[in-house]
């Protein structure tokens, strides 16, 4: 079968680091091709450099037969290669047609937009692939599920041949996992090409046709899924076996930490979000909150945090009522925070990596010396740890965040909120876009911290990682708990049917 993509020796160099170390990768014209890798393995930069945002610094690339070199995305969606990014590009505000036109808008003698025209593109789209959608909803009421559909259909609406989707099922139930491989497998019987990075090992199998391993940045195999395991495609990775975050034995107390009482908190346009949250988390306990992305779970973290204000209810921190605590009180009375979005509020990307240790612990030792002096030498050494212990790829604690792959921007955060001394860890998503072994080791730190008595809260999407860590589940629709379960007893199936109300239980805390 002919190439639809051809990398050869495609090396890519930043300042102390080779991203990509001479890669090869042949994608078959019609196949979906999985590209599996570490954080930091090079997966994000060879796909930057084939959709034209940044160049090659050595090799060659062949799209469709002919030899290219992009300077620009453009140049790369004309010749029919599409990407669907992790992180949704969409506009809240605009309209599902308005996003999926802005930037290819067509028009009319004079210059006016075609708006007629670019609806029934849209429709027929939508009908050819399966992707159905309403191109007159504003993109602030959808689903996630929905989201990623408009995506899908901004690149089709724009003639791509050729799809790149990087981690699509990151925010996904496992009843949208299974409507986007529908919607992947309808594609690839119209003879798109699709490649396909994925951290999830189980799904790459399910789904793909061809495997491509890559690890510090060079290939290191190419393998059809019928012939390896999850826990071969592990080893090729990582060099180690597939991780698992069962955790069984209790260690969970009495003493109640934090707990929430009928907290009820609005959205950033006054209309309710969270809806009489009533819960309580005990020391050395886990406890998972499960639901589809924009049902109120965000809005929870950040009353918990200070960041957003109840309407009504109470938050209590060992039996005391936080309310008027701004966020710097809550981190000093010992609540670690790890965000949902770790570039709007995990990091600052222009500033070095011990700098970023410190925050949200700055007012506190070791960073400071009498209340205000900063300790730049203690924040390095505590950096220097964090980068061991989590194993954060960097040549230097000294180069900037944004210089670090998305995992290990992960892992850096991570690292430095479980290296404080907490009563409580707010976990939104920890292990969001790290590999198999860095996932490994944040379950580990996880078990270890709820052991020696930490009380924590997970949200996560990865719903075998809240079924494996929790001691117990919630699950959060429109606002409001609407179910309490067993982990040890439900099914990740289970889970995502009450999460998209399909299943329905009394409520409970």
């Amino acid at each position: 079968m002919a190439s639809a993509v051809l990398l050869e020796g495609i090396t890519k160099r930043f300042p102390g680091v080779i991203a990509n170390d001479g890669v090869n990768l042949d994608v078959a014209e019609g196949e979906i091709h999985a590209i599996c890798g570490e954080n930091g393995a090079g997966k994000s930069t060879l796909m930057k450099i084939l959709y034209g945002m940044q160049p090659a610094d050595e090799g060659r690339m062949v799209v469709n037969g002919e030899e290219v070199v992009f300077s620009s995305p453009r140049e790369a969606i004309e010749l029919g290669i599409g990407m669907v990014h992790q992180h949704f590009m969409l506009a809240d505000n605009l309209t599902v047609l308005e996003n999926i036109i802005l930037g290819s808008e067509p028009t009319l003698v004079g210059g006016r937009i075609d708006f007629d025209e670019a609806r029934e593109h849209i429709i027929e789209v939508g009908k050819d692939y399966g992707l159905t959608i309403d191109p007159d909803d504003l993109v602030e009421v959808l689903e996630v599920g929905e989201r990623q559909r408009v995506e899908i259909i901004k690149v089709l609406f724009r003639g791509a041949k050729i799809l790149i989707l990087d981690e699509p099922t990151a925010v996904l139930v496992p009843q949208e996992v299974e409507e986007l491989f529908r919607n992947m497998r309808e594609l690839k019987a119209e003879g798109h090409t699709i490649i396909f990075i994925d951290h999830k090992l189980d799904e790459v199998l399910e789904i793909a046709d061809t495997i491509t391993v890559i690890r510090a940045g060079k290939t290191i195999d190419t393998v059809k899924p019928e012939d390896v395991t999850a826990r071969d495609l592990a080893e090729l990775m990582v060099g180690s076996e597939l991780p698992t975050p069962e955790t069984r034995e209790s260690t969970v107390t009495d003493h109640v930490v934090i707990e929430a009482i009928d907290a009820c908190a609005d959205d950033d346009s006054g209309s309710p979000k969270m809806r009489g949250v009533t819960m309580k988390v005990h020391k050395g306990e886990i406890l998972g909150i499960a639901g589809v992305e924009g049902n109120g779970q965000a809005e929870f973290v950040e009353a918990m945090m200070g960041m957003r204000p109840l309407t009504s209810g109470v938050i209590s921190l060992e039996g005391v009522r936080m309310k008027g605590w701004g966020t710097r009180r809550r981190r000093e009375a010992g609540i670690g925070y790890i965000p949902e979005d770790r570039t709007r509020r995990g990091l600052l990307a222009g500033f070095p990596l011990w700098e970023n240790t410190m925050l949200g612990h700055q007012s506190m030792e070791p960073f400071v010396r009498n209340g205000f002096w900063i300790q730049p030498d203690a924040a390095r050494e505590r950096t220097e740890q964090v980068v061991e212990q989590f194993d954060v790829r960097t040549p230097s604690v000294e180069v900037s965040a944004h210089a670090l792959s998305g995992g290990n921007q992960q892992k850096l955060i991570v690292g430095k909120e479980m290296s404080a001394e907490l009563k409580v860890l707010i976990a939104a998503h920890p292990t969001r876009g790290i590999d198999v072994g860095a996932q490994a080791a944040v379950w580990e730190e996880l078990r270890h911290a709820r052991a020696a008595g930490l009380a924590v809260i997970l949200i996560s999407a990865d719903l075998e990682e809240l079924i494996g860590l929790s001691d117990r589940l919630l699950v959060m629709l429109r606002g409001e708990i609407v179910a309490e379960l067993d982990p040890g007893e439900v099914t990740p199936r289970d889970l995502g049917s009450y999460m998209t109300g399909a299943a329905v239980q009394g409520g409970g805390s």
